[in-house]
Parts: structure tokens; C-alpha cells; sequence
């Protein structure tokens, strides 16, 4: 079984069984037979062990995983504890503090903290070798992570989908605006949020806005 959790695992059974999965996971299994790749194998799945899949309540969809080593940690955005926080997380958390007024600031970049809240922390592929960013483009990762979003596009009311930056932005032309709120901005790195792109975008409290006015649980942004 790929997936432990069981909820998710019987949602996304069928998707295990098609000629394009049967096919990717023979590459993704001689990959890390050949190669150095991230995350660790056993953290593959990681973003859809830490909560069912009905207490999905906010989708933050990223690229592909960290490429150095001990890094990668199977949540988009996410590090391991004691990982040096990556700039693009620093700027996600310096925007939540500057939303929140708050003055700490979080000494982990491990988000399963966020995780275990309901935050999807889906990433386009789900793998990719030692310092080669996107190296694992090739695969078919994103039908795969296509097809959760469509999943639960389909099966779920009043998520947040958090979309940041133009290829988060184009995996996420599916979603149904009218059932879904959908949140884009500039992408948290630097590059872009050096230009006016990212800070004050307000969609860490607009996400909890939206899920107080559907009767959910609010997201602990700063735990």
C-alpha cells in the first residue's frame, strides 16, 4: 500500500491502477535504486499521511521537492527540523507574522505542524534527485497531482486552494471558483517577492475567513 492513510489510500486506489502510475512508479523505483533522490522513499507520501482526506481544509500547491540532502521532508515549502528555513519559507512566515502582528519567529521550517491541521502541502512531483532542481519533470508526476486536485475539487465543499505563482497558478485551472475559494499571488521567493509580488497578500487570514464563514475549524498559521 503507498499511501498508509486509509481514507486517502481508498480515494486514490483507483488512480494506483492506471497504465501511467503502473509505469511511473517502475521509474521512481529505479530512480532511487540508481540515483540519490528527495524525499526519503518512506516520506514519498508524506503530505497525505498527516490528516483523512475529509479533514482537508486549505491545498498549498508547490513544484517539486528540496534537492539537498536531509532537506526534503514530502510537504511542499516544508524542511526537516534543524534544516537551515529555505528563503521562500522565510517569506511566507514573515508575511503571516506581519498578518498576525506577530513577533516570534518560527525556529523550524517542518510544517507538519500544519499538516496535521488539514494544509494539503501538495507538491506538482512528488520527487527529485540530489541538487537537481525539477530533474524528475520528466515523470508523470503531475497527472498524478492533477488528479488529486480534481479529486478533491470534486468531492470536497469550501477548500482553500492557495496558489502562488504562475505554475501553481496553472495547476490549479480546474478548481471550481464558485464551490472553492481560490487564493493566487506572486510566488514567496524572493525574486519575485523583492518586487512587490508577494508581502501583503493577506491570504493566510483571508484563508481563515473563509473556513470561520463555512463553519470550519481556522488554521493555527503561527503554531
Amino acid at each position: 500500500m503507498l499511501i498508509n492513510n486509509q481514507s486517502w489510500h481508498q480515494q486514490l486506489a483507483s488512480e494506483f491502477q492506471k497504465p501511467y502510475f503502473k509505469e511511473l512508479w517502475v521509474q521512481v523505483e529505479q530512480e532511487y535504486a540508481t540515483t540519490i533522490c528527495f524525499p526519503p522513499k518512506e516520506m514519498l507520501f508524506n503530505a497525505f499521511e498527516q490528516f483523512d482526506f475529509d479533514a482537508t481544509r486549505v491545498v498549498i500547491i508547490g513544484q517539486d521537492p528540496y534537492h539537498g540532502t536531509g532537506e526534503a521532508n514530502g510537504l511542499c515549502f516544508s524542511v526537516n527540523d534543524g534544516v537551515a528555513i529555505p528563503p521562500s519559507l522565510k517569506n511566507i512566515f514573515q508575511e503571516i507574522q506581519s498578518e498576525y502582528n506577530q513577533i516570534l519567529f518560527p525556529i523550524s521550517g517542518n510544517l507538519e505542524r500544519w499538516a496535521t491541521q488539514g494544509v494539503l502541502l501538495l507538491n506538482s512531483g512528488l520527487t527529485v534527485r540530489k541538487d537537481s532542481a525539477n530533474s524528475h519533470k520528466h515523470l508523470k508526476w503531475n497527472l498524478f497531482t492533477d488528479a488529486v486536485i480534481a479529486l478533491l475539487n470534486e468531492e470536497c465543499e469550501h477548500l482553500v486552494f492557495l496558489l502562488w505563482g504562475s505554475f501553481a497558478q496553472k495547476k490549479g485551472t480546474i478548481i471550481d471558483r464558485n464551490k472553492h475559494l481560490v487564493l493566487e499571488s506572486g510566488h514567496p521567493s524572493p525574486l519575485s517577492a523583492n518586487r512587490g509580488l508577494w508581502f501583503g497578500n493577506q491570504h493566510f487570514k483571508k484563508t481563515n475567513d473563509y473556513l470561520k464563514s463555512h463553519n470550519k475549524q481556522e488554521i493555527d498559521w503561527k503554531h
